[in-house]
């Protein structure tokens, strides 16, 4: 099993928490395609998700939501 530390994940998203957000909406999205089509290596899809992150193969990008007018 590999480990990334939230310092690793720091450097490549500005800060942990950003980086652990990240990760965790590309691995819900990686959920989405059937095991079958999935080349993970048989880790699991956090894992996945945080080595893309920090070797840098995710790009992502911030959106600001509207506020909603109720």
């Amino acid at each position: 099993m590999k480990i990334y530390t939230p310092v690793d994940v720091a450097k490549k998203a500005g800060n942990k928490y950003l980086g652990v957000l990240v990760a965790a909406k590309f691995a819900r999205y990686l959920n989405e395609f059937p095991r079958d089509h999935l080349d993970t290596g048989g880790e699991k899809l956090t894992t996945t998700a945080l080595e893309a992150l920090t070797f840098g193969d995710l790009e992502y990008k911030m959106i600001r939501r509207r506020r909603s007018e109720a």
